[in-house]
């Protein structure tokens, strides 16, 4: 079973014969392709890469992550399959998907009307300091 690896911090114009000679130095069996960009086709500044063995994966990340490549240092990790991710759709036409997308809940609470009892309404913590700091100094005067 192949492994795929993601292959981040690319320079914007570099040889691919280079890249791929940096990897078959590590092994053969290494397989890479850029992300370009549909408009202009440069690189996006990333690209995939598809190792034939685990083992020659993680040699591959211990090799090269961090190795300098352009004046980058390249970041190379495991990727994540686009379909294992939970509710993930691969057509992306508008109104393809007619399923919702389920996400984790999140309990922050960004900006509340409801006031917790004994506690001050946040939309005027403001203008309630403003008020305290001239309630001392008017008994500080009497």
């Amino acid at each position: 079973m192949s492994v795929r690896l993601y292959v981040g911090n690319l320079p914007q114009s570099f040889d691919d014969k280079e890249l791929t000679a940096l990897f078959t130095s590590v092994g053969e069996g290494v397989r890479f392709k850029t992300v370009q960009d549909r408009e202009t086709g440069a690189c996006r500044g990333f690209g995939f890469a598809n190792v034939d063995d685990e083992k020659l994966a993680d040699l591959v990340i211990e090799q090269l992550n961090g190795r300098d490549f352009g004046g980058n240092s390249l970041r190379i990790e495991r990727s994540e399959r686009r379909d294992s991710r939970a509710g993930a759709s691969t057509d992306r036409r508008p109104g393809a998907s007619t399923a919702t997308v389920s996400r984790k809940a999140v309990n922050k609470v960004v900006h509340s009307d409801t006031i917790s009892e004994g506690a001050p309404d946040p939309r005027w913590a403001g203008e309630l300091a403003k008020l305290k700091s001239l309630l001392a100094n008017q008994t500080a005067a009497v």
